[in-house]
């Protein structure tokens, strides 16, 4: 494993320690160059409420790996988690740094309603 990839996972742990101690559910980012991918995951980590992503048909037929995709996902992780009753979240940007496709998804998230 690189050294870049090793140092983004121990932010993520850190960060992930963080947020189990407040026993709420977590809105996980992932992103590749490619696509950026969204879930709502437990307070246990066992199980996924809600999830977006740009493999997603209706956001595959644009360009997927930029900041306007990822405004779409955030949206559309918003919705789906109003349709199952998720308000107030945790944001894990898995040890990314807050800036282009991760701030895009996470101010399109507030936007729609979600709380972190």
């Amino acid at each position: 494993m690189n050294v870049k990839k090793r140092a983004r996972l121990r932010r993520a742990k850190r960060a992930r320690a963080k947020i189990s101690e407040l026993r709420v559910n977590r809105l996980c980012v992932y992103r590749s160059p490619r696509h950026i991918y969204a879930q709502i995951i437990s307070p246990g980590g066992n199980e996924v409420l809600a999830s977006a992503s740009t493999v997603d048909k209706s956001v595959r037929s644009d360009k997927t790996g930029n900041i306007e995709a990822a405004t779409k996902i955030g949206a559309m992780i918003a919705e789906r988690a109003k349709a199952a009753g998720i308000s107030k979240v945790a944001f894990d940007r898995s040890g990314y740094a807050y800036h282009g496709r991760v701030k895009a998804l996470a101010e399109a998230a507030r936007e729609g309603g979600l709380e972190f």
